[in-house]
């Protein structure tokens, strides 16, 4: 019995869907899958996501204002009905035609969470996508040995499955910005509870790539985040890569060089990053920088 979960905000859905509906009906399961919207904008992504609902076994539900995506997405757990919960984003496709089949295979008696992993296709589809999409290519996907050698960090909210008990147990927190890095704070919570976390391979392909100016506003968004969390005392400040490296430079006193060379080339760096090909090196220089700016 399995309850896939979608968060959607100005996302069309509808192949996302079809695709998952018809390979839990191949597999003969019990299934729900539940969609809900964020309070989206746009009228017609709205009317053709509503017409999901004419789907046996497929609701479509949406948010009056929009509460962020750990809200929706603990909206999603709790309204959910069976024992295992796959949350995928709206913004994704399944890699194989055996996706859910692979996730029911790799379940057994310890399982607690099992994370698909993400992957990007050969060649971003336009220009402006390129620094988005080298990321994702080059950082964000590994094999799946790799992932499991960092499980928690290598853990993407946007494919995998938990049992409903321990989403009920350590859901993801409300209390932070909706433009926060969730993912990060969720993972550490659950490393903090001991919730173990098998990686296998059953990527989706991250679709809707964001053009590099919303990227490097995200990013920035992220940075914000990532301090607030440790100022907070919501994560260890060695956690993340870009605070483990923040809290060293500040230790030597190197934090107010970074500052100044944000404020002297942020946009001598934000014109690379835009260009037909973006350094990851400048990229890394470019968040670090910008959160010894902030702080």
């Amino acid at each position: 019995m399995l309850s896939i979960l979608i968060p959607t905000f100005n996302h069309l859905t509808t192949t996302l869907v079809k695709e998952l509906h018809l390979q839990c009906s191949k597999n003969k399961i019990i299934f729900e899958i539940l969609i809900c919207d964020d309070a989206s904008t746009n009228k017609k992504v709205l009317l053709k996501n509503s017409t999901l609902n004419k789907l046996s076994n497929v609701y479509y539900i949406r948010n009056k204002t929009n509460i962020g995506r750990s809200a929706t997405r603990n909206k999603l757990a709790v309204t959910s009905k069976y024992k295992w919960l796959l949350f995928i984003d709206a913004d994704v496709i399944p890699k194989s035609k055996k996706f859910i089949k692979n996730y029911l295979n790799a379940i057994d008696n310890s399982s607690q969470v099992l994370s698909g992993g993400i992957k990007y296709r050969n060649t971003p589809i336009e220009k402006k996508q390129i620094l988005r999409w080298k990321y994702g290519k080059i950082r964000e996907y590994k094999q799946t040995f790799d992932r499991q050698n960092s499980p928690y960090l290598n853990l993407f909210s946007s494919n995998f499955l938990i049992l409903k008990e321990v989403i009920n147990n350590i859901p993801f927190n409300e209390e932070v910005s909706k433009k926060a890095n969730e993912d990060t704070l969720f993972s550490y919570d659950l490393k903090l509870n001991n919730i173990a976390i098998k990686h296998i391979e059953n990527e989706v392909f991250h679709e809707n790539l964001e053009c590099a100016t919303m990227f490097l506003q995200k990013t920035q968004n992220y940075a914000k985040s990532s301090l607030l969390f440790v100022q907070s005392n919501l994560i260890s400040k060695d956690y993340m890569k870009i605070t483990k490296t923040y809290y060293l430079l500040k230790k030597f006193k190197l934090n107010n060089l970074l500052k100044l060379i944000y404020i002297i080339f942020n946009k001598n760096l934000e014109k690379q990053l835009k260009s037909k090909n973006p350094s990851l090196f400048i990229f890394d220089l470019y968040r670090l920088s910008y959160l010894c700016y902030i702080s």
